[in-house]
Formats: structure tokens, C-alpha cells, sequence
């Protein structure tokens, strides 16, 4: 049976570009979770690129995810940067006014400039 969430992670220096393949949702967001406060707080990450383009779905557990991530990027002075997103992870971080909240990249190569 196949995993409902996979993570890859491609670490450069003190950057880390984080592949996303699957659904993020309240079984499998503790695993992201656990990857972004790694990176920030273990690996003293100064910049961190998520890679939606293989998120299939994203639910409020999974924005949960994301913002206490983020809240560890801005206590580390470091930046959590969203790219490729589809459009079902932008409706819902439009429909929870996110949007203005998260740095957002068109693409990894944009976010990596």
C-alpha cells in the first residue's frame, strides 16, 4: 500500500527545498510538522522551500502544519517560502486569508533566487 504523504528533502547549505507528494491532512501533517521544526530548529535552516506541486489535498491540520512552521522560521529569523502551489492549496489558504500570511514563490527556481 502506498504512503498517503511522501517527503524529500534536498538540503544545500542552509537552504532546503522540501518535495511534497500526497495529501496533507490530519493523519499525515504531523510528519511535515516534524520536518519544518527539524530543519529550523536542529539544522538551522535559514531557508526553507516547500514544493507543493505533488500535494493532492491540504486540510485545515495541514495549514496547522504550515503556520506553526512558520511561526519557527520568524523565531529563528529564517524564511519558510510555499512554491508551486495548485490550486486546491491556494483556495484554501485563500479561504483562510493565508495567502498575505505566507511567502509564496511561483516555482522552487523563483523562491531559490
Amino acid at each position: 500500500m502506498p504512503k498517503d504523504l511522501e517527503i524529500n528533502i534536498v538540503r544545500n547549505g542552509a537552504c532546503s527545498v522540501v518535495h511534497i507528494h500526497g495529501e496533507i491532512d490530519l493523519k499525515t501533517s504531523p510528519e511535515l510538522r516534524d520536518a519544518l521544526l527539524d530543519l529550523f530548529r536542529k539544522r538551522s535552516q535559514e531557508r526553507v522551500i516547500l514544493d507543493f506541486q505533488g500535494v493532492t489535498y491540504i486540510d485545515s491540520s495541514g495549514v496547522a502544519s504550515l503556520i506553526e512552521g512558520l511561526h519557527e522560521a520568524k523565531t529563528k529569523k529564517a524564511r519558510l517560502i510555499l512554491a508551486n502551489l495548485g490550486d486546491s492549496a491556494r483556495h484554501v489558504l485563500d479561504l483562510t486569508r493565508l495567502t498575505s500570511v505566507f511567502e509564496i514563490a511561483k516555482t522552487v527556481e523563483d523562491a531559490l533566487r
